[in-house]
C-alpha cells in the first residue's frame, strides 16, 4: 500500500510514521518548509514539500497513493492570532478531504480528538454518543468544524473516511500542553494543583500510533469512528503518579476552581497584550478543558482494532525520563 501522511513531524505523527516505516508500505510524507523531519528519503519513504493550505502540494503528494492518513492539525490552547486554528483545522481538513476524493483515494484515516465530543450526556461517552453543545477550546471547536466537513463529504461525495479520536496523549517527545504540564511538575514550576477531582482520559502515544496503523490496514471499516483511551483518572491521581515516578512532591497548595478560572482569565488577558503564552500554561481554553474533563470509553478500539492498551504509568515514566535526559 502507498500511503500519504500529513503531520509526520508531530508527536503522534512521528510515532505513526516510525511504525509504518518498518512495514512493507510505501510512504509519502508532506513536509512544510519550516519543519524538520527525522525521516529522510529512502526506498520506501518519499518527502513532499507542501502544506495543508496548498492544494497543489496535496494533490502532488497523493498522486499514486492508495490511502491517506491526516494527522496534521494546529494543537495549542493559546495563540496571538486565533485565525491559525481555522486556517489549519477547518480549511486544511477540507483541502485534504477534497483532494482525496479527486485522487480517488481508497481510504482516509483522519485523526481528530476526543475533545470534539465536548461533554456528552453519556459518561463515559462512546462513539455513538451525541456531542455536547460546547467544545471547550478553539482547538476543539475548529477540529469539530473540520470533521463535520469531512463527514459531510462522506455522506455526499462517498469520501472513504475513518476517524480516530485520541484522548489526552502521553509519552516521550510531547512538547505540547500535556508534556509541558509534566515537565513543569517535575521542575517544581507548578505553584498549585488545580481541578484535582475532575476526571480525564489518557492514552499512550504508541497505542494511538498502533490504532492509526490498524485502522488503515483493516478491511471493511469505512465510516467507522474509534475513541482511543484505556483509563480515566482525576488530575489529583495523575499528580500522585507523576510524583511517585519522579520523586518530586506534588504542589502544596490547591486552588479552588473559581480562583483558577479567574487567574486564567487574567493571565490570558495579559498574554493577549504582550503576545506571549500565559504563565504556567494557564490559558483560559486549557483551564476550561481541564475543568470540563474528558471521560472516554475506548473499548471499541480494543475489540475492533486489536489495541492492547499500555498502562498509563509506563507513558508517564517514559515522558519523565525523556525530560530528564
Amino acid at each position: 500500500m502507498q500511503i500519504f501522511i500529513t503531520g509526520s513531524t508531530g508527536f503522534i505523527g512521528t510515532h505513526t510514521t516510525e511504525l509504518l516505516a518498518k512495514s512493507n508500505h510505501k510512504l509519502k510524507l508532506l513536509i512544510r518548509k519550516t519543519s524538520k523531519s527525522s525521516f529522510t528519503k529512502s526506498q520506501n519513504i518519499t518527502l513532499v514539500e507542501g502544506d495543508l493550505t496548498d492544494k497543489n502540494s496535496l494533490l502532488k503528494g497523493m498522486e499514486g497513493c492508495d490511502s491517506v492518513i491526516n494527522i496534521a492539525g494546529h494543537y495549542t490552547f493559546w495563540e496571538p492570532d486565533k485565525s491559525i486554528y481555522s486556517k489549519v483545522n477547518i480549511v486544511g481538513t477540507r483541502n485534504v478531504m477534497e483532494c482525496a476524493i479527486e485522487c480517488k483515494i481508497k481510504k482516509v484515516v483522519h485523526v481528530s480528538t476526543a475533545g470534539v465530543f465536548g461533554k456528552p450526556e453519556d459518561e463515559p461517552f462512546n462513539e455513538k454518543s451525541s456531542c455536547g453543545p460546547v467544545q471547550y477550546s478553539e482547538y476543539f471547536r475548529t477540529k469539530y468544524e473540520g470533521e463535520l466537513i469531512a463527514w459531510g463529504l462522506f455522506e455526499t461525495k462517498k469520501l472513504p473516511l475513518v476517524v480516530i479520536y485520541p484522548a489526552c496523549v502521553l509519552g516521550a517527545g510531547d512538547t505540547k500542553a500535556s508534556g509541558r504540564y509534566i515537565n513543569d511538575f517535575i521542575n517544581r514550576k507548578l505553584p498549585a494543583a488545580v481541578f484535582k477531582h475532575r476526571i480525564f482520559s489518557f492514552v499512550y502515544v504508541k497505542d494511538v500510533a498502533q490504532a492509526i496503523v490498524n485502522a488503515i490496514e483493516k478491511d471493511n471499516n469505512i465510516g467507522e469512528k474509534y475513541l482511543i483511551s484505556n483509563c480515566r483518572y482525576t488530575w489529583g491521581e495523575i499528580n500522585k503518579m507523576i510524583s511517585e515516578t519522579s520523586g518530586v512532591p506534588s504542589p502544596k497548595f490547591s486552588l479552588p476552581d473559581s480562583v483558577t478560572m479567574l487567574n486564567a482569565y487574567l493571565l490570558t488577558g495579559l498574554a493577549n497584550i504582550i503576545k506571549k503564552p500565559p504563565l504556567w500554561g494557564m490559558a483560559i481554553d486549557q483551564m476550561k478543558v481541564m475543568r470540563a474533563g474528558v471521560n472516554v470509553d475506548g473499548s471499541k478500539a480494543g475489540r475492533e482494532l486489536g489495541i492492547k492498551y499500555t498502562p498509563i504509568s509506563f507513558a508517564l515514566e517514559e515522558a519523565i525520563a525523556s525530560f530528564r535526559n
